[in-house]
């Protein structure tokens, strides 16, 4: 298979990255159940993520060519095994802020490399577009494994042990390095025209009416999707009155739902226009919302046996991932094949800082609502970026529509 080293390798490291930085969720309640802090003091750390990503994102973008993908990802990983023994060792809520700088300077490392080397290891739009859903699904499993796993460490005679989940991590980042250590990069990219040329032809993307409709974009669906996958686990314990150990488990039903979606979309996308796909799930989102969230009123704490205990909001509005799943990697994959190879990284690098900031808006945004409009309210504001999210679309469609489909 052509580029099989590479391709292995961006599973590889997008497994672990997502992993790590996905389990914001599970710490912010962690945070709060182990380390006494209060909900905004821990929705501190989805900022510590994404807000070192943005910086670094912005950085990067430019100039990574010039450092190398393959040193690129070897370094991050290097960075993010001594953050996980930082993690098990430190114990506080300082080693968990620590965790989530670490993650988001090097993840903004990797993301950018991930996406500039689909271009270079793929040859047509749709060849583009199907491994960048592959990836993304593969980064919906890492999160799956975190969501599955860790929990499996929560032992409430021992409060410190699901600590041993980051030895594990460790583990398993050991691995990835090694395997990218001995994969072989031949990839040629553009001679860079010096630092200062290279941030220059970044900044010109801004020029671009289509740069600014994608950045509202990332901005707007990371801002919905992670505000929802980090809270999940507190809505699922607080409003529908589960146990941690099973709100994280049952969070995880988001993750398979995304996972499912992109896989679909995968293969749906060689035969369906992206923008019909993309309309039709953000209709269906919409929808699920206003019918399913009423279903999280007044629900009373009992004891769970089986699964028809369990609120039919606990799995039923875990669905919305099945509707967002496309979304990310269509939209991407349309906006990066409009522009030559040469800018994927930069674009990348925008895309990265935006998506970033999106998040850390989106979780301090629930995080600070949780309380004050209650649990079973919070989630009704995603009607508002997806009503923008949808318009989008069809700007980008128009945008882009002079491009050739190969």
């Amino acid at each position: 298979m052509k580029n099989f080293g590479i391709k292995i390798s961006l599973f590889l490291i997008y497994f672990v990255f997502a992993a790590l930085l996905n389990s914001v969720g599970i710490l912010i309640e962690r945070s709060i159940e182990v380390y006494g802090v209060s909900k905004p003091d821990a929705s501190i750390l989805e900022p510590f993520k994404d807000l070192s990503i943005a910086v670094m994102a912005f950085l990067v973008g430019s100039f990574l060519p010039r450092l190398g993908f393959k040193k690129a990802m070897l370094i991050s990983l290097g960075v993010v095994f001594i953050a996980c023994l930082g993690m098990y060792f430190g114990n506080s809520f300082w080693s968990v802020k620590l965790l989530f700088l670490a993650t988001g300077l090097t993840f903004a490392i990797v993301k950018v490399a991930v996406f500039a080397l689909i271009g270079y290891i793929t040859d047509t739009k749709k060849e583009h577009s199907s491994l960048m859903n592959l990836i993304e699904t593969v980064f919906m499993l890492g999160i799956i494994f975190m969501y599955v796993v860790f929990p499996l460490f929560f032992d409430e005679s021992d409060q410190n042990a699901w600590l041993r989940g980051y030895l594990l991590m460790a583990a398993l980042i050991a691995v990835a390095f090694v395997i990218i250590l001995f994969s072989k990069f031949d990839v040629e990219t553009s001679p860079s025209k010096g630092l200062a040329n290279d941030f220059r032809e970044m900044f010109k993307l801004f020029y671009k009416p289509l740069v600014w409709v994608f950045a509202v974009f990332a901005f707007l669906y990371v801002m919905t999707e992670q505000g929802i996958m980090t809270w999940l686990p507190t809505f699922n314990k607080e409003t529908l009155k589960l146990d941690a150990k099973l709100g994280s488990q049952m969070a995880v039903l988001l993750m398979i739902c995304i996972a499912l979606g992109r896989f679909l979309t995968g293969i749906l996308a060689k035969r369906v226009k992206w923008l019909y796909i993309a309309v039709g799930s953000v209709s269906l989102a919409v929808i699920l919302v206003l019918l399913v969230l009423p279903l999280a009123k007044n629900i009373e704490a009992k004891e769970i046996q089986t699964i028809t205990d369990l609120p039919a909001v606990s799995y039923l509005f875990p669905l919305i991932g099945l509707f967002l799943a496309p979304l990310y990697p269509l939209i991407n994959s349309t906006v990066l094949t409009s522009v030559d190879k040469s800018m994927h990284s930069s674009l990348a690098g925008i895309l990265t800082f935006f998506s970033a900031v999106g998040g850390t808006v989106g979780s301090l945004l629930i995080g600070n609502l949780f309380d004050s409009i209650g649990g079973d309210k919070v989630f009704y504001l995603s009607l508002i970026p997806l009503s923008i999210i949808f318009i989008s679309f069809f700007i980008i469609n128009k945008l882009t529509s002079n491009q050739v489909e190969v």
